[in-house]
């Protein structure tokens, strides 16, 4: 079985808030969130209605598609978070700031750690550096020998490059509308015409069935 990739708040509440997560799951398959990324998404549905959608679609998902990392305290998961963080977990957990992007790279490279090839799917920039460090290091030591495996960073664009050309977006004006609303909600993406989602070459070469 295919490990699920872990996710942060910001793809889910892209993709939730616009009721697009049969896109996600059809691109990346069935995800993982850690706890904290779970509340950080229902919370956030709740104080801005932009994102309220993205509460009733954590409510009906099932652990199939969706599954809930606890973020108990173990002996992985705390060195983890501990060398990351440069304090105990019990420490880190007490403040809220970036703790869901520690967390989705903390379950990720617990789970590398143990040998498995974990995509983290995350679009916060200080998040993918961390995430990035991480995977750099994983390498560094299965050159060294060691039985670990790897981190692979993927985004929302990541996310609309696969879909492109597929049922959820069968042509550039689905994308463009789309894109539009995304960046209606998430500040961070780039104008349109800053990406290459219009060029793509499943624009002019259909994509196999």
């Amino acid at each position: 079985m295919i490990p699920r990739p872990i996710m942060d708040a910001g793809p889910g509440l892209n993709f939730f808030s616009l009721n697009k997560e049969r896109l996600l799951f059809a691109t990346v398959g069935p995800i993982a969130v850690p706890g904290i990324v779970h509340e950080e998404i229902r919370k956030k549905a709740r104080r801005d209605h932009r994102f309220a959608a993205a509460e009733r679609v954590l409510a009906k998902l099932p652990d199939k598609f969706l599954q809930v990392l606890a973020d108990d305290v173990t002996a992985e998961l705390s060195t983890v978070v501990s060398r990351l963080a440069g304090m105990p977990m019990e420490q880190r957990v007490r403040s809220s700031k970036d703790l869901g992007e520690m967390m989705v790279v903390a379950h990720a490279v617990v789970a590398a750690e143990a040998g498995a090839t974990i995509r983290v799917l995350i679009d916060d920039g200080g998040g993918r550096e961390m995430a990035a460090a991480e995977a750099e290091r994983l390498d560094r030591l299965r050159h060294a020998g060691r039985s670990v495996g790897r981190l692979q960073l993927i985004s929302t664009m990541t996310v609309l490059r696969n879909a492109a050309g597929r049922r959820e977006l069968p042509d550039r004006q689905s994308m463009r509308d789309l894109y539009g609303r995304l960046r209606q909600l998430d500040d961070g993406l780039l104008p349109l015409d800053q990406t290459d989602l219009m060029t793509l070459r499943c624009w002019t070469q259909p994509r196999d069935a």
